[in-house]
């Protein structure tokens, strides 16, 4: 019953502290202003993303003293999600040069990986695969491109928290149906903390999330991801099928941008929903539509894989067809008429 009690405060605590941060950010003038790689027309104050940060990060030291969180994957949040955090304020109140970023980024990482014990082996078609140092690289990549594509969808008023809340319920579902009911409460949490956030950020947003919150998200989500490969390895299958439509979206895009040569470092607006959400000329629809995929197409085929009712890269081939037919429907990667 403790442990429940805990999730109404949690939202409201992630509440208010938005509400605080963004009273210090009109104060400060710490504002996003709209120019010609923006996806806003308003300028809006930014860094609300640290109420999500802080009161998730205080909830971790709970649940591992009460049993329900394992401490070494609570020490790898605690320590990646804060550390990856941290490099994000610098950047969202000045500059780090994206070289230091990266560097940075393969830090929070390796200390998430020392503390999960590597990557969970991996089983494709039935076969189980054992990667050893291979893995290790593997993984860390792996975390640092899902927090880096984390912040390349964080464009528009309330994706990344819809599509944050909406991965960490479709992981704590599956926990559930297999009977690992502890293991379902820290991507819970995570789902909670975010919701307070989102009552500021749902479209059209009060504050905006800043690359603290969705630098943390990206990795956080990541461990999480791993975390629950090593409780059944087919669950990983599961979590990157929940994650598709950023995954998709963001590596189409980059993809495509490297093909063309650009530096995929700066500041584009040429996203699937950035190109969708002009072509609607407003984001609500879009973030709609993000959270309509996520329940409606791919939560049951995560489910179905989660379960057992099909192999995991099958599985994840047929999720991610239909969203990369969308990438092409509306454009990703394609070079953007910069506004003046």
């Amino acid at each position: 019953m403790t442990i429940w009690w805990l999730l109404p405060a949690l939202a409201g605590v992630s509440l208010i502290l938005t509400g605080a941060l963004r009273r210090y950010a009109l104060a400060r003038s710490l504002m996003d202003i709209p120019n010609g790689r923006s996806s806003h027309s308003v300028p809006t104050p930014r860094g609300g993303g640290v109420a999500i940060v802080l009161s998730f990060l205080v909830a971790l030291p709970l649940l591992a003293s009460i049993g329900v969180l394992a401490w070494p994957v609570m020490w790898a949040l605690l320590g990646a999600g804060g550390w990856i955090a941290l490099v994000g304020f610098l950047d969202d109140h000045g500059h780090i040069a994206a070289r230091w970023r990266l560097l940075a980024h393969f830090i929070g990482a390796g200390w998430a990986l020392g503390w999960l014990g590597g990557s969970p082996p991996l089983v494709i078609f039935g076969f189980e695969l054992e990667l050893g140092w291979l893995g290790y690289a593997l993984a860390a990549f792996y975390l640092v491109w899902l927090l880096n594509l984390y912040n390349f969808m964080d464009g528009i008023d309330g994706i990344a928290s819809v599509e944050a809340i909406c991965v960490c319920l479709g992981g704590s579902l599956l926990y559930l149906l297999l009977g690992e009911s502890a293991a379902a409460l820290a991507p819970l949490f995570l789902a909670v903390a975010v919701g307070g956030f989102l009552f500021w950020n749902f479209p059209p947003a009060r504050i905006f999330m800043g690359d603290a919150g969705s630098g943390f998200l990206g990795i956080a989500l990541g461990v999480l991801s791993l975390q629950a490969a090593w409780v059944a390895p087919q669950l990983l299958w599961s979590w990157l099928i929940l994650l598709g439509v950023f995954i998709v979206d963001a590596t189409w895009t980059l993809f495509r941008r490297l093909l063309r040569g650009d530096k995929v470092y700066e500041a584009h607006r040429s996203h699937a929903y950035q190109y969708a959400s002009r072509q609607f000329g407003k984001h609500l629809p879009v973030t709609l539509a993000v959270a309509a995929l996520n329940l409606f197409w791919l939560l049951p085929i995560a489910l179905w894989v989660g379960l057992g009712g099909v192999d995991g890269a099958l599985g994840l081939l047929v999720a991610y067809l239909p969203l990369a037919w969308l990438a092409v429907r509306f454009k990703a990667g394609e070079r953007e008429q910069v506004r003046s």
